[in-house]
């Protein structure tokens, strides 16, 4: 008996990761997938568990603010191997240092959004 690996169309990776299957081409085109994607023999893309885990980490990394010329330059980075690994950690450590500011600047605005808010629940209606 053969187990094979499981396999996601485009359709579906888009479902999992909550990109557009338009956002999973553009990665791909932009040379951000770790490896090339796999085509069936239909010419449609087959995505695997690694792909799909892939890719969510790239999403992270976007959400937070990590321009794509420096997620290519993880990716590049990362396809070299093992032997990029300090840059790699330097260029999240700094990339964490940018995300943790961004945090502050989000926490002290959220703050005072919150005291506004406790300002009008605390006034009274005036006719």
């Amino acid at each position: 008996m053969t187990l094979t690996a499981p396999s996601y169309s485009i359709s579906q990776v888009a479902e999992l990761t909550g990109l557009s299957a338009h956002a999973l081409r553009y990665y791909e085109r932009a040379g951000l997938m770790l490896r090339p994607i796999v085509r069936a023999s239909s010419t449609h893309r087959r995505y695997n568990d690694a792909d799909v885990r892939w890719v969510e980490f790239l999403t992270k990394l976007r959400s937070t603010g990590l321009p794509i010329a420096r997620l290519r330059q993880y990716v590049d980075l990362a396809r070299e191997g093992e032997s990029t690994v300090p840059d790699r950690l330097e260029l999240l450590l700094l990339h964490r240092i940018s995300v943790m500011a961004q945090l502050a600047v989000m926490t002290e605005s959220l703050a005072a959004i919150d005291f506004k808010i406790a300002t009008y629940q605390g006034r009274t209606p005036t006719e």
